[in-house]
């Protein structure tokens, strides 16, 4: 089951349509806004600063989104957060994708549509600008993000909103909250 945990007073808002797979946590100061998909052992902790996750983001299994003090949390609509990666005090545009493992550090912003590769680590206070590609350790632009990229991203986040609304019947059917 998700847990919900109010923290100093705060309790997360959560819409009604948000996918919150079992074994996810949602503590304090945290926004979950339409058709969201959490998938299962996620942390989101806006328990010093706020988190707001935008519609129709997906977050994928063992992420860790945190918004230290001076460091709210923004993850753009459409976004794909992949599967184990760290968020802390950084801004995520819509569209982008945060690739399989990859750390964005405290004042991070990733514009629009850019694209994170698998394992990088984005320093604090990196800007990436709308439709790039950042690779390595640390992080570097590399070039522009290429149509067939950006098909591919939105092809594969279809596909995530999909599956959420299935795993909704299952767990529904299973009883699991």
């Amino acid at each position: 089951m998700a847990r919900i945990i109010e923290f100093n007073g705060h309790r997360p808002k959560i819409d009604p349509t948000v996918f919150l797979a079992p074994d996810v946590w949602v503590i304090g100061r945290v926004e979950l806004r339409e058709g969201v998909n959490v998938w299962t052992g996620t942390v989101i902790r806006g328990d010093d600063n706020t988190v707001v996750i935008d519609r129709r983001a997906t977050v994928l299994e063992q992420c860790l989104i945190e918004a230290p003090l001076g460091g709210p949390v923004t993850i753009g609509e459409d976004a794909l957060i992949s599967h184990g990666v760290i968020i802390h005090g950084a801004q995520v545009g819509p569209r982008a994708l945060v690739g399989i493992g990859a750390i964005v550090l405290d004042g991070a912003k990733i514009g629009e549509g850019s694209i994170i590769g698998a394992g990088a680590l984005v320093p604090p206070r990196m800007e990436v600008p709308s439709g790039k590609l950042v690779l390595g350790i640390p992080g570097k632009v590399i070039r522009d993000v290429r149509e067939s990229e950006v098909e591919r991203v939105a092809e594969e986040h279809r596909r995530t909103l999909e599956k959420a609304e299935k795993y909704k019947v299952i767990y529904q059917k299973m009883k699991v909250k």
